[in-house]
């Protein structure tokens, strides 16, 4: 069917090969082949975190051959269906992971790329998705998802200018997270200088004391309150509620109520479970959190943002795992408060801890702002893709557009 300004209303079956990658899981080693799953494929990106790896002759190479440049990857289960990622060069000879897997052969692949992430085409995978209990998506349904699509030359045309757009995106947002970053290494490198003239390390002539944990946080038992809000530790240090960021980054065990106890902002929280990677910091929201959570308050004279950020740097360095039994994979048990209380930490003066905090404090609305630019970033992209790939734009005359 031919729509607007000449463009053909195609069915992506009949531009490229919709198909499957890896039936099952192979035999993992700890290098070899990348396997590329949805927990890697996020806004048009794969992302390297997390990549788990398998040899060679361990891949079934004649069902699920390796991906080559262009290809593209859809999420086809969970809550992230639908979400896609074009192989780069970066990519090239990667194993294909367990979810859909579209091999272009009569459209650009940047072209098919972006259309995928355009807003007609995700409405219509999220109705395909919506039909069964749980999201998903088979090689059929996207199959059958039609996209409009004008001639090869204009397809590279778009794709050029969506690249070009999205490197300007790309470094708007890369430059504001290099600010946040030095912000963090400022605190984190004072903390460690703390830790540095302390016992825990400098045992000869040490300027800074150690106190067990338990003398700088008093642990709290309160009663979930009757609020919607869920209050989350995440593993990158910010504890706040589940709603204000997405549900990623954090771990929820099956045996906890997700509401056991209440938290007010400014307490200290720390997973029990997750705190060795980092799921530790001082709460920006008020809400209810599991009981797997340590909720806490400084003892007199403490600061609690300082106290929440050097947990979280004696956490992700390390030390806290030593003092802890681990339980499953990835998680070190900090949930007996009696072992974890004692734990030798350094007691940094008052005066020190106030100045930290107030580097802490400073850089929390920063960072609000910061995010707040990153979400209209996005939304800028997302506009940009399905204006382009639509033919709202003439990318021809769509030149210098402001970021």
């Amino acid at each position: 069917m031919t729509s607007r300004k000449g463009r053909v209303q195609t069915a992506i079956k009949r531009l490229a090969r919709v198909s499957y990658g890896l039936g099952q899981p192979p035999r993992l080693s700890a290098e070899g082949v990348p396997i590329i799953r949805a927990t890697n494929i996020s806004d048009g990106r794969i992302d390297k975190e997390n990549l788990i790896f398998a040899a060679m002759s361990d891949l079934p190479l004649d069902r699920a051959p390796l991906l080559n440049y262009g290809e593209i990857l859809v999420v086809r289960s969970g809550a992230c269906t639908g979400d896609s990622a074009m192989v780069t060069h970066a990519w090239v000879g990667s194993a294909p992971g367990y979810d859909l897997r579209v091999t272009p052969r009569s459209a650009d692949p940047r072209f098919l790329a972006y259309a995928l992430r355009s807003l007609p085409v995700r409405g219509q995978i999220n109705l395909a998705r919506s039909r069964a209990a749980q999201p998903h998506l088979n090689a059929e349904e996207l199959g059958e998802i039609s996209i409009e699509v004008p001639d090869i030359d204009e397809q590279r045309r778009i794709a050029d200018f969506l690249d070009a757009e999205n490197r300007k995106v790309d470094a708007l947002i890369s430059r504001k997270r290099t600010l946040l970053s030095l912000l963090d290494e400022k605190i984190n490198s004072r903390i460690l200088e703390y830790i540095g003239v302390s016992p825990l390390v400098d045992k000869s002539d040490a300027a800074i004391p150690v106190v067990p944990l338990r003398k700088l946080l008093s642990k709290l038992v309160r009663p979930a309150m009757p609020v919607k809000e869920v209050v989350t530790a995440f593993r990158d240090g910010q504890v706040t509620a589940r709603s204000k960021r997405r549900a990623e980054g954090f771990t929820l065990p099956s045996d906890a109520e997700p509401q056991g106890q209440f938290v007010e902002a400014g307490d200290v929280v720390i997973h029990g479970l997750d705190g060795f990677a980092g799921a530790i910091g001082t709460s920006e929201s008020s809400g209810n959190c599991s009981p797997v959570y340590h909720v806490c308050v400084p003892c007199e004279g403490g600061n609690a943002l300082f106290l929440g950020r050097l947990l979280r740097v004696l956490a992700v360095s390390g030390y806290l795992g030593l003092f802890a039994t681990s339980t499953r994979e990835r998680a070190v048990d900090f949930r007996n408060w009696n072992l974890f209380g004692r734990i030798p930490v350094p007691d940094v003066p008052p005066q020190l801890q106030e100045e930290i905090g107030e580097w802490i404090s400073f850089g929390r609305p920063l960072r609000v702002a910061v995010e707040r630019s990153f979400a209209l970033a996005e939304e800028r992209r997302q506009a940009l893709i399905t204006a382009a790939v639509t033919g709202q734009i003439d990318v021809t005359t769509a030149r210098g557009v402001e970021v």
